[in-house]
This record gives C-alpha cells, sequence and structure tokens, in this order.
C-alpha cells in the first residue's frame, strides 16, 4: 500500500523566521479553495497544531521521529493525511535542528526525507540582501537527500529590497515562491512557553489565521506551491491504524455487572487542559473505551459513569485561581482517584493532581506542592519505567518530552513513575493506587499497549 497524496514541508534556516505563519497561511489558503488539507508538524509541539487545525477544519498532527520512532513517520502521516488533497508539514526550529547529540534525528529534515518530500525554505530576509543566496546554497546543499526545492522570503522591506533578493538568487538555482512583506497584524501572543493557544483566544486567532491566509495568498505562487507539492514521490506502506495498533482487541468484552460495555475514560478539555495528540483518544477508543471530555474549569462533575480519568498538558498555572475554586470536580478527581480508578496525568495534570499549585489547593490525590519557576525544563528523555502502573509494566522504556516552567516538590514519591537519562539520571512522577502522575509528555503510538493497559484497568477497577 502507498500515499501519493501532494505534500510540503515549509522549513527555515532558524526558529523566528515565519515558519509558522507560512505553513499555518498556506493551509487556510489552500482551504479556501476546497482542497482537504492535512495538518502536520514536526517534533513534540501542541500548540502550533491548534492553529493548523483552524486554519484546515482537520486535526493538526505531530510527527516527532524520536517520541515515535523513524519507522512511524510514514504511517502515522499517510494516517492523518488520508483522503486528503494536499499535506502541509511545518518544521520545528532549523532545518537541520534535531535531537540533542543525537545527529539528524526529529529534525525537519530527517522528517522531510522520511516523507520523501520537497522542502519550501522561509528565510526572514530583514537584515539582508545579496547574503541570502549564500544561506539559501548551503542550506541547499548540505544534505543532497534534502530537496530544498523553493524559497519563501518573509518580512521584506520594500520593492527594491525584494528585487535585490530575487538578483541574489537568481543563481542559486532555487525558486522564489513566494515573497512576504512584515505584517503585524498576523502576529500571535505568546507567554512563558510559546504561543497562547488557540482555545484561550479563539476569535482573535481565527482573525489572525485569516490575515495570515490573505497575506499567503498575496504574496505566494500557490499554484507553484501546489505543482511541487504534486513532485512528491509515492509513500510506501500502510497507513497507521488505532485499532490494528492495539491488537488484540478489546471492544468485545463481555457485559459488565453494572450493564455496561464501554467503559468511561474522561479527558480533561478546555483552555487549561489544551495538550494532547489525537492518537490517544483514537487508541483509547480502539481499545474500546467510550472517551468523553470535559472541561475542570467550568464542570462541576465528571461525566457521568467515569471509569477512568486522562488529565494531559497545558496552562493549569495560568487559570490556578479558577481551578481551585472548582472545588465540587476537585472532590469528585480525588473520590475517584482515591477510589483506585485509573488516572493518567501529564505535566499539567501532575499539577492539578497536587496538594497545591503556587499556594491554592488543588486536588490533593499527590501529597506534593507544584509552584512556578523561572527556570524553563525542556527537552526529550529516555525514560524506563520504575514502577507497574495503570500504564506500564515497571521496565517498559518509552520516549518523552519535558516543557515547563514549574517545579513539583518532592519530585518523586515513594514508587516513582519513570527513571529518566538525559541530562542527568534521577527518577520523576508518582505512582500509588491507580495514578500515573508525571511531568512526561510521551506519545502512546510508540507503546500502544499503554491505552490497552489503561482500559483494560479501567474495566476491572
Amino acid at each position: 500500500m502507498t500515499s501519493s497524496v501532494p505534500r510540503l514541508v515549509i522549513a527555515a534556516p532558524s526558529s523566528g523566521s515565519g515558519k509558522t505563519t507560512v505553513a499555518t497561511g498556506l493551509m487556510a489558503a489552500f482551504a479556501s479553495r476546497g482542497l482537504a488539507v492535512s495538518p502536520h508538524k514536526v517534533g513534540p509541539d501542541y500548540i502550533d497544531p491548534g492553529y493548523h487545525a483552524l486554519a484546515t477544519g482537520r486535526v493538526g498532527r505531530n510527527l516527532d521521529a524520536y517520541l515515535c520512532g523513524a519507522e512511524l513517520i510514514g504511517p502515522l502521516f499517510a494516517h492523518g493525511a488520508r483522503g486528503c488533497d494536499l499535506a502541509v508539514v511545518e518544521g520545528v526550529m532549523g532545518l537541520y535542528d534535531g535531537a540533542a547529540g543525537e545527529g539528524e534525528l526529529a529534525s525537519t529534515a530527517h522528517v522531510a526525507k522520511l516523507l520523501r518530500a520537497p522542502v519550501v525554505l522561509v528565510v526572514d530576509a530583514s537584515s539582508q540582501s545579496r547574503s541570502v543566496a549564500a544561506l539559501v546554497h548551503g542550506f541547499a546543499s548540505w544534505d543532497p537527500e534534502v530537496r530544498v526545492a523553493g524559497v519563501i522570503l518573509n518580512k521584506v522591506g520594500s520593492d527594491r529590497h525584494e528585487a535585490m533578493l530575487r538578483e541574489a538568487l537568481d543563481a542559486s538555482g532555487v525558486p522564489v515562491l513566494g515573497v512576504l512583506r512584515r505584517a503585524p497584524q498576523v502576529d500571535t501572543p505568546s507567554r512563558h512557553l510559546g504561543l497562547v493557544p488557540v482555545a484561550e483566544r479563539r476569535s482573535e486567532a481565527e482573525a489572525a489565521v485569516a490575515a495570515m491566509a490573505a497575506q499567503v495568498s498575496d504574496g505566494c505562487d500557490l499554484d507553484a506551491l501546489m505543482a511541487l507539492a504534486r513532485s512528491a514521490g509515492a509513500l510506501p506502506g500502510a497507513a497507521w491504524d488505532a485499532a490494528g495498533a492495539v491488537a488484540p482487541p478489546t471492544h468485545d468484552h463481555p457485559a459488565r455487572p453494572d450493564g455496561k460495555r464501554a467503559p468511561v475514560v474522561a479527558v480533561a478539555g478546555g483552555e487549561a487542559f489544551t495538550f494532547s495528540y489525537a492518537e490517544h483518544t483514537e487508541l483509547l477508543t480502539a481499545a474500546g473505551a467510550e472517551v468523553v471530555t470535559f472541561d475542570p474549569l467550568r464542570d462541576e462533575q465528571l461525566p457521568e459513569g467515569t471509569d477512568g480519568l486522562v488529565i494531559g498538558g497545558g496552562f493549569p498555572e495560568v487559570y490556578a485561581p479558577e481551578l481551585s475554586a472548582n472545588e465540587p470536580l476537585r472532590k469528585a478527581v480525588a473520590e475517584l482517584a482515591f477510589g483506585g480508578a485509573p488516572v493518567a496525568a501529564e505535566c499539567a495534570g501532575l499539577l492539578y493532581l497536587a496538594r497545591e499549585l503556587d499556594g491554592r489547593p488543588m486536588c490533593g490525590v499527590i501529597d506534593a506542592v507544584a509552584r512556578m519557576h523561572e527556570r524553563l525544563t525542556l527537552g526529550y528523555r529516555d525514560a524506563v519505567a520504575v514502577s507497574d502502573s495503570v500504564l506500564t509494566a515497571a521496565g517498559t522504556r518509552m520516549r518523552g518530552h519535558e516543557f515547563h516552567r514549574t517545579v513539583v516538590e518532592p519530585g518523586a514519591g515513594a514508587a516513582p513513575a519513570w527513571g529518566v537519562r538525559a541530562p542527568e539520571r534521577r527518577v520523576e512522577g508518582f505512582v500509588q493506587r491507580g495514578v500515573h502522575a508525571s511531568y512526561l509528555h510521551t506519545h502512546w503510538a510508540s507503546e500502544p499497549g499503554v491505552a490497552r493497559r489503561f482500559v483494560e484497568r479501567c474495566l476491572t477497577s
């Protein structure tokens, strides 16, 4: 089986060059032409895919060769892009920047090669003229297996500036496929962990995406970009499938004493908990669960019949007063957890389960105190499960990612969740009763048995 979806990878020499503006604008511009556009993001970033989803009306999906393994990049891409007319993949950092100390692993260049996709380089031209040719030549020739097939010049100051840039690039062999002027209306606000998520500024985000689409439509040759996307070769291999991944299937369980067949797994959402990978819900569903979303900021009770709870990442530190004020839900979460129900919490979920966050009462499931910290903790992690839990058996190896400006004290319980390496060896997280709480973000597609095990525990707890 092969995938022949036309595709482009949008890359840049460095962060801050305008990848998100161009990628999101292209997605929205092509979608406005009536095309089904599949949005993707290289790396573990949860926030950009929210803007991609707004631009396309489809779920934004991540392609992370570190978290999932290089062998899953093609299948996960084909899964997300199934039935689409075009796929746009936004890169991460600079084109050749990957996992620290791991060479090209998880870089945009690595993913582009795995997808056999042409690369369009977005260059911030605001402070250069002829030098742009040397920069583009260097990126295009660095790795012969990476096909840098076009350039989009961003933050161009004037017609004269544009003419100078085009003249310099004439001899590079890399065509200019777009020129974008400086446009403050497409800017999106940032804070301590990057862009503010779409869920927190929906109307403003819609306006920003519309502005991105207009700017890209006016400044880029969409027909040439579509022709370039169609030049991508066929991608061999079958698309990833959640049902096949969690085999043996668990959705044919006999009826339980209470008459229910499918366990109800409540997944936290809303403005405070926006970080999640679409494949997690798909795996839980394929494993036999009925997945129901709830909002810890507004819902005073868990969904009816909740058997298990998943609380992913987000910004509880921003919403600590509101989360703390929702005492009925905090008590419901604590009652569920202390009753032994399976609870999986990552990063923001860990903070919510703590005794308090920045001095405000939280759920009190974990005997720990969380607070904001000036230091950013960021990076990939190699991890091994220290304790048997509702997610993994002790000894299970997974890869994860940390991204936070908070600390939890103590950092680990009597039964830690993970032993991690990178950079120092340490244990972290908490396993108690049915609770698995940790700072580590993981991608369950890399270890689908996590979803199967969690759902099975929901049936037996």
